[in-house]
């Protein structure tokens, strides 16, 4: 039986895909570059020095844009519904199992340069967002545009429309593990939020905020409060 799975292959009917399978899941070196090299002529842009791993799901590339020195971890999905598409800029780093959706045809996701977007993350884009360059985002974040609208107690939730808008990330901020992003929040430039936290309203640039829902404890820049 040591040959039972080279035996098996000859009688496969679609030898193209059983290839495909096995470049797209393996995590060897020389299958990252045949993924390089298929997504280069799929993605509507790909760059220079890009790095696709093992079980990355990509629907529609056409509508995908990445820069120099994109990286993209394993059995991360990216999911462009419409022309707005997403775009990982120059550097930005992708980490393992990180789920980006457009969820709309007319809704995007567009990142900007040396990003780091960590393990686990969900971001979502229905409505537009955008995330500043050289900001942090930690582990098992979620950024969803979306809030259902429930008043209407004779009707079901999922019948009821909700509320979305664009919501932006900017330059040079930390979102800590777990942080929480709600479509009526803004994230000011320069802002850090700690591990845990609910954002459910705009914060200013510099703010350091934590809780949920989160509060602005002090601005970057000034003296912490002695206990």
């Amino acid at each position: 039986m040591e040959d039972f799975f080279t035996k098996a292959f000859e009688s496969h009917p679609d030898r193209e895909s059983f290839y495909r399978t096995v470049f797209m899941a393996e995590s060897s070196d020389y299958a990252a570059g045949v993924r390089r090299e298929y997504y280069k002529s799929k993605l509507k842009h790909m760059g220079e020095n890009v790095y696709i791993g093992a079980n990355v799901k990509i629907e529609n590339p056409q509508y995908i844009s990445l820069g120099d020195n994109v990286s993209i971890g394993d059995g991360s999905t990216l999911i462009a519904r419409g022309e707005g598409g997403i775009t990982l800029a120059d550097g930005v780093r992708v980490q393992e199992r990180v789920y980006l959706d457009t969820e709309r045809p007319d809704g995007y996701i567009n990142v900007e340069d040396n990003v780091y977007i960590g393990t686990g993350t969900t971001l979502f884009g229905h409505c537009g967002l955008e995330i500043g360059s050289h900001s942090l985002l930690a582990q098992n974040i979620t950024i969803t545009p979306y809030s259902h609208i429930f008043e209407d107690k004779d009707r079901y939730i999922c019948e009821q429309g909700g509320h979305t808008r664009k919501v932006t990330i900017g330059r040079d901020c930390y979102l800590g593990m777990r942080v929480t992003v709600l479509y009526s929040a803004d994230i000011g430039e320069g802002s850090v939020v700690g591990s845990g936290s609910v954002v459910v309203k705009p914060l200013p640039t510099y703010s350091v905020a934590v809780g949920n829902p989160a509060r602005i404890i002090r601005r970057r820049g000034e003296p912490k409060q002695k206990n």
